[in-house]
């Protein structure tokens, strides 16, 4: 499934799909310095677009640019009215939505502070996103050879472009040696995260996932904590080991472009009965059914265009 749509919005207006460039020598392009959210909208019982929880994405894009230094040209309502508009003008009903921020072309160098900033929102249909199989049977993981980047060494809480080369050589390991994501380890061995989705672990009726200090604290992750709060699943956000994995009963992955995907098998090591059980998929009806306004309490979270 391509990433073509009609309309992109640039700098304030739409522009037509072919005419969204970036000059070469943008800085961002050289550097990696810019910042980006995902956010998914799905069709609601009324056959409009909704966006789920839009209002958080764009906070945290903007907390993303702070923490990179970076000033924004655009406000916070420019952002969210743009999502609403690249919906609706380009007729989707469901989407993958990616606002970018990113330095163009100016002074080169690390240095460089004053360049332009320039602020996109893009959006394209995009399934599920560790494929259709993966979403019903589960995928199979590996333990990254690669560490989840150091928290003193880049923002684990930010959305920044560079930061995402460690999860790409995570993920292109993993797929090489045949499976379908990676699991990343922080710099003391625990585990930290996927390569774009955090993780949780079920044994004997208690789910845990790690805290929010390795990790980037996922707008899904706090949907399922959301999920399992109104269900009465006890939660625990604690740090531990991939073994937890090996003996868990059930695992999952979740995030924006990943929704709640089952985890099979950790290092060829099956989780549970190596198929999704009856807590994940649990999680994973009533966040499908959630974000598609289905569910009264959870409706709250979604924003309608049109």
């Amino acid at each position: 499934m391509g990433i073509e749509s009609q309309w992109i919005w640039m700098d304030g207006e739409l522009v037509p799909f072919a005419d969204a460039r970036v000059h070469v020598l943008a800085h961002t392009l050289h550097y990696g310095l810019g910042a980006f959210e995902g956010i998914r909208a799905y069709e609601q019982p009324d056959g409009r677009a909704g966006i789920w929880r839009l209002d958080e994405h764009i906070e945290r894009l903007f907390d993303s640019l702070k923490m990179a230094r970076m000033t924004p040209s655009c406000s916070r309502e420019d952002i969210k009215r743009a999502c609403l508009d690249v919906l609706t003008r380009n007729g989707f009903t469901e989407a993958y939505i990616r606002p970018l921020a990113f330095m163009g072309m100016g002074a080169m160098g690390l240095g460089a502070r004053n360049n332009p900033v320039h602020m996109v929102v893009a959006a394209w249909k995009w399934g599920a996103y560790l494929g259709d199989e993966g979403m019903k049977n589960g995928v199979r993981l590996r333990t990254s050879s690669f560490s989840r980047n150091h928290p003193n060494a880049a923002l684990s809480r930010a959305k920044i472009v560079g930061h995402y080369v460690n999860s790409i050589m995570a993920r292109y390991e993993a797929n090489d040696d045949g499976f379908e994501e990676a699991l990343m380890l922080d710099h003391l061995g625990f585990v930290a995260e996927g390569t774009g989705e955090n993780v949780f672990v079920i044994k004997g009726g208690l789910v845990k996932t790690p805290p929010v200090a390795n990790i980037l604290p996922g707008i899904t992750r706090k949907t399922v904590m959301d999920i399992l709060d109104h269900e009465g699943i006890p939660l625990k956000e604690q740090l531990f080991g991939r073994d937890a994995f090996y003996v868990a009963e059930e695992a999952f992955m979740c995030g924006t472009a990943a929704e709640v995907t089952p985890i099979a098998s950790l290092d060829r090591r099956a989780v549970g009965e190596g198929r999704p059980g009856p807590m994940t998929q649990r999680i994973q009806q009533i966040y499908a059914d959630g974000v598609r306004g289905r569910i009264d309490w959870l409706s709250e979270q979604i924003t309608v265009a049109g």
